[in-house]
């Protein structure tokens, strides 16, 4: 019998071989499941792909993201500290990194001094929302989310991305400064044991302030309900990969003289874009680990295109105006594209495709809240009408019409006939009444 390494593996990873070995194996069987996820996906290569696309908005919008958050930052007085953080982020350059950040810096503070306050600041918002935007559709994309947020929501959301979110690691960093110079933390200090604890759990906070940015990113700026202990779990995941990382590509920089004589005065610009792709990844790599945490269903399928049935497909329509009925119908109630999904169980990918079909027929609507809601009055709307658009709208690739076997033909009809008679005249209305029967 042939060996085959490829159905040998799955029957590993998806199979009850690890299983069989009690806790450690079913601790281990999940672990590995979650690792294959996430290499496959890693391999595929759209990650890859946009991890180099936020490289390249980084570096169009990197002076305009940290002019904005000085600017802000300024205005209470602890600027100082995220200069701090930028020359941390560099760290990993080695000596040229410090050099890198005086001249960022240096950029920051010329565009501080001679853009804010004028006609370019409306280039310099846009830039920094384009930024943000590019993180969202990146986030999206690992999330399965179709739909990005509204005009009004990107802009105040992103607004306090751009705005808040610094002042409050800032200040956060701040704080835990001011503490350490309080008299009884001191007094710790000095002591031969509690001050070397003091000090190790110190060279920690760097690490688990980038957990806490990720974890904030997870939840944050998916467009989608994200759940906090997934967000979690891939905001230590990911800050995990990133202190490693740093550590590998410090050591890297530090000891490449022989590819700094190769590559001349392009070596450190060469490192920079690298770490910058280094981060950009960590960052999506984590997101992954976070969707499937939350979502383990889709751990073996991975982005594999869903199949709908024809069934599946009618089902669907018929469930999704439902569900938003039944939400018009409650005053205090809304629903959304994630919160359908939610209550379906299937990814915004697979229900926006049939949503938007709905919409075109007039038969769903989008607000400016980014709600749904039926197209018209729910006593107007025909069961018939909500499947005609799965039964019958769709291409055939040609452009002549298909041309029917006769007794092909009669029994399509008779179909149509049986379902068309089925329904009778039953509206969206009654389907919701006989929910409550």
């Amino acid at each position: 019998m042939n060996f085959d390494p490829v159905n040998r593996i799955d029957e590993i990873v998806w199979g009850d071989t690890l299983e069989k070995h009690g806790l450690a194996g079913r601790i281990g069987a999940t672990a590995l499941r979650y690792l294959y996820a996430v290499l496959r996906d890693f391999f595929s290569g759209q990650l890859t792909l946009r991890a180099m696309g936020l490289v390249y908005t980084t570096l169009l919008s990197i002076i305009p993201l940290l002019a904005l958050s000085f600017s802000v930052l300024k205005g209470f007085g602890v600027d100082r500290l995220l200069e701090d953080q930028i020359f941390l982020f560099f760290e990993p350059l080695g000596e040229k990194g410090d050099e890198y950040a005086t001249q960022l810096l240096n950029f920051v503070g010329e565009v501080n001094g001679r853009v804010l306050g004028s006609v370019g600041l409306a280039v310099l918002m846009y830039t920094a929302i384009s930024m943000v935007q590019k993180i969202e559709e990146s986030f999206n994309y690992v999330w399965y989310v179709s739909n990005t947020r509204s005009f009004a929501r990107r802009f105040t959301e992103y607004f306090f991305v751009l705005l808040i979110v610094p002042v409050v690691i800032v200040m956060a960093l701040g704080m835990l400064t001011t503490i350490q110079n309080e008299g009884a933390v001191q007094w710790l200090l000095q002591n031969q044991y509690v001050g070397q604890l003091f000090v190790e759990i110190g060279k920690l906070t760097p690490y688990v302030m980038v957990v806490a940015v990720f974890t904030f990113l997870y939840i944050y700026m998916p467009n989608t309900n994200v759940r906090l202990p997934a967000a979690l779990v891939g905001g230590i995941a990911g800050g995990v990969m990133w202190a490693t990382l740093s550590a590998i590509f410090t050591a890297f920089v530090v000891g490449s003289n022989t590819r700094h004589a190769m590559f001349a005065g392009l070596a450190i610009p060469i490192a920079t874009l690298l770490w910058l792709y280094l981060n950009w990844l960590v960052l999506l790599v984590g997101a992954q680990l976070a969707f499937y945490c939350q979502n383990p269903a889709y751990l073996r399928i991975g982005r594999r295109d869903p199949r709908l049935s024809n069934s599946i497909r009618e089902r669907l329509a018929l469930n999704i105006m439902f569900l938003v009925g039944e939400a018009f119908r409650d005053p205090k109630r809304s629903i959304r594209f994630n919160e359908l999904a939610e209550e379906i169980r299937m990814p915004t990918v697979t229900i926006a495709p049939i949503a938007v079909k709905l919409e075109r027929a007039g038969l769903l609507t989008l607000t400016e809240e980014e709600e749904l809601q039926p197209g018209r009055d729910i006593n107007r709307i025909k069961l018939g009408e909500i499947l005609d658009v799965v039964r019958y709208e769709g291409e055939t690739g040609s452009h002549q019409l298909p041309v029917w076997a006769t007794p092909v033909a009669a029994v399509g009809a008779e179909l149509d006939a049986a379902v068309s008679d089925t329904l009778g005249e039953k509206t969206l209305a009654e389907l919701l009444d006989s929910a409550g029967d």
